[in-house]
């Protein structure tokens, strides 16, 4: 939306981060059955801009799963140009999250069901 542009006309690049960080913590959350947290961003890369318009999607895969924590991977998506629809790549990262209980206390991440 307008609102979320930069100086530059550009879609504003903390919003995609929150986007990815919810994304990622989607998943986590499932993997863990639970509440997480964002302990670390691993890596974060901006391929291309995201413009007013673009349709956003969001993509994430659980890649690595310790006693606590859980690491994602997020890919970004943007299609544009609806007269001629182009679908790019406009960012990746890699989020870890913990696992937490009630008290957000570190609790270990259960077995992956079958």
């Amino acid at each position: 939306m307008p609102a979320d542009v930069n100086a530059a006309g550009d879609i504003f690049g903390g919003w995609v981060m929150a986007h990815v960080d919810i994304a990622g913590g989607i998943v986590a959350t499932q993997r863990s059955r639970g509440r997480v947290a964002t302990v670390a961003v691993n890596s974060f890369q901006f391929k291309q801009p995201v413009s007013v318009g673009d349709v956003v999607s969001f993509y994430a895969d659980v890649i690595e799963v310790g006693r606590t924590s859980i690491t994602v991977d997020v890919s970004v998506y943007a299609e544009r140009n609806p007269a001629s629809p182009l679908v790019v790549k406009v960012t990746e990262a890699k989020l870890t999250f913990v696992a937490l209980d009630r008290e957000g206390v570190k609790r270990l991440v259960p077995a992956a069901v079958s």
